[in-house]
């Protein structure tokens, strides 16, 4: 059964276009390693300038198969050059009790 994550990551300073780079390519990469779902990601932006995906990943599996991939280790490299990994809860529109995001394309 799929595994739907959301997750934001905030740009490095001078960062945002090669964050946005990677984002685009995250799913292709994902999807040639049979780890995801053919359901389509959303990518939107918080008024603080993180970024926010939502995906969905094949299974718990999948996840766990992911951390091994070394595709998938390459492509995390390139986020953790790009990007901090934030929490959610840290952003503005989710203490909203409906969290509004602008679509990033």
């Amino acid at each position: 059964m799929g595994r739907f994550v959301i997750v934001a990551y905030t740009p490095k300073p001078g960062k945002e276009q090669q964050l946005l780079a990677v984002v685009k390519k995250h799913l292709q990469v994902l999807r040639s390693e049979q780890l995801v779902t053919d359901h389509p990601a959303s990518v939107m932006r918080a008024a603080d300038g993180s970024i926010v995906e939502v995906f969905e990943w094949r299974s718990a599996q999948a996840i766990e198969q992911a951390h091994n991939n070394p595709a998938v280790q390459a492509l995390w490299e390139e986020f953790g050059a790009a990007c901090d990994y934030t929490p959610l809860c840290s952003l503005a529109e989710t203490q909203q009790m409906f969290a509004e995001f602008e679509s990033v394309d």
